[in-house]
């Protein structure tokens, strides 16, 4: 049976989490707190008004890969007419399923609902892992990102 595509639903949802999880370990993450009630609440409240969108790869019931997308809006600017921003998180790929193109498949499709949504821009932080995914499919680092931790 091939892998099938679909969008994330709250029936996937706990997979999708530990998943997730799984995905901040694997990139160094340290653990202090249970991350799992603030993800449930995030993701439900976010597919519920359509700001978080996500497409998955199923193998024969099991999700084997996941992407998720936020839209953000921020005022618009000139390389950003719509202000809207779709911010790429939980690409992961079970280790038994890399190096098929299912990474690939999934960020056409979340990509794809950026355009539809009308964002201007799709961005990512991404692992030293799936830097090479994102730069074939066509995206480049911008050096002007900053950030303050709070």
């Amino acid at each position: 049976m091939p892998i099938k595509y679909q969008k994330l639903t709250e029936n996937g949802l706990n997979t999708f989490i530990k998943m997730r999880i799984y995905q901040l370990r694997e990139e160094g993450a340290t653990e202090d707190i249970d991350l799992t009630p603030s993800l449930m609440d995030y993701y439900r409240r976010h597919m519920a008004d359509g700001t978080f969108i996500s497409w998955i790869a199923v193998d024969n019931g099991k999700i084997i890969g996941t992407s998720g997308m936020s839209i953000v809006e921020k005022p618009p600017y000139f390389g950003c007419p719509t202000g809207k921003i779709g911010l790429l998180s939980s690409m992961f790929t079970d280790k038994e399923y890399r190096r098929r193109g299912i990474a690939r498949e999934l960020l056409s499709r979340v990509v794809n609902e950026a355009k539809e949504q009308g964002c201007g821009t799709v961005q990512i932080t991404a692992s030293d892992m799936g830097t090479l995914l994102y730069s074939d499919f066509g995206f480049t680092k911008n050096s002007s990102f900053m950030e303050y931790k709070l």
